[in-house]
């Protein structure tokens, strides 16, 4: 690619706003890049979607970005980087990396007992995608999943810290204590925003793998071979987009990320 292209920004989606774990991940390991993400707040969420819609709306959100002059994409939602990336990776001639690959790995190099969970959406558990790509690392490593469809509106509400939240822990989490694991990847992009809460819950025996952290590191890597990372000096900026409710996406951006967000647009999804 010519030397322009590396100015171009970096795209993520997600269906709501736990992808904005990975932009902070994106934001800390790799400061000259500018992200522009787009958050389907207006659908969220994908987990208990079936694999049609869930690929359907992640078209959708590509396209958008593609529109935006992107030089890669992040599908920063771990049920489109489970259900679609690979149909999409055949049709768009931008790099595309999902959250799966590089918390699988990060997952198979962390257990000690050859014993990992996974929490995650019923699409994502049900996909079983995490157990094929660790055991094609490791075929002798153990994967439990346990669906968690709660933590996704939880997260949304901005119940980070409540007593609703610990109890709806200790019931999902609770079965997955006995069985062993000493791993558990946060398989939702969402999950790292609970993740003191799940920590607490599971004890500290069990290592928590956060697919965000790792997929910043994977894009990084990406980008390097590509000929794509941005050495400008200059300032990212950085621009966000939503399908709906501008003004509680920006509170809760300014939350998660290292600085406080003070603009963003809604966009009609639908005609992409």
């Amino acid at each position: 690619m010519n030397d322009p292209e590396k100015y171009a920004p970096v795209g993520v989606f997600d269906s709501g706003v736990g992808g904005l774990t990975v932009v902070r991940e994106i934001m800390n390991l790799l400061p000259d890049e500018q992200v522009v993400y787009f958050g389907d707040t207006a659908r969220v969420p994908y987990g208990s979607k079936s694999g049609e819609t869930v690929t359907k709306f992640s078209r959708q959100d590509v396209k958008f970005l593609l529109g935006m002059h992107v030089k890669a994409v992040v599908a920063a939602c771990n049920t489109a980087s489970a259900v679609a990336l690979d149909e999409i990776e055949k049709e768009i001639s931008v790099p595309i990396i999902g959250v799966v690959r590089p918390g699988a790995r990060a997952a198979a190099e962390a257990t000690r007992k050859k014993k990992v969970g996974v929490i995650a959406t019923e699409a994502t558990i049900h996909s079983e995608i995490y157990t094929k790509y660790i055991q094609g690392i490791d075929s002798d490593t153990k994967v439990i999943g346990k669906a968690c469809p709660l933590f996704v509106p939880l997260v949304e509400e901005g119940l980070l810290n409540d007593p609703v939240t610990d109890e709806i822990a200790r019931r999902y989490l609770g079965e997955l204590k006995g069985t062993g694991i000493d791993t558990l990847i946060l398989g939702c992009t969402h999950y790292p925003l609970l993740k003191d809460t799940i920590a607490r819950t599971m004890g500290e025996d069990v290592t928590l793998v956060n697919p965000a952290y790792e997929t910043a590191r994977s894009l990084k890597k990406l980008l390097t071979e590509k000929g794509l990372l941005n050495s400008s000096d200059t300032i990212a900026k950085h621009r966000f987009f939503v399908s709906d409710s501008v003004d509680k996406f920006l509170s809760f951006a300014s939350a998660i990320l290292p600085y406080e967000i003070t603009s963003a647009e809604r966009i009609n999804i639908e005609e992409y």
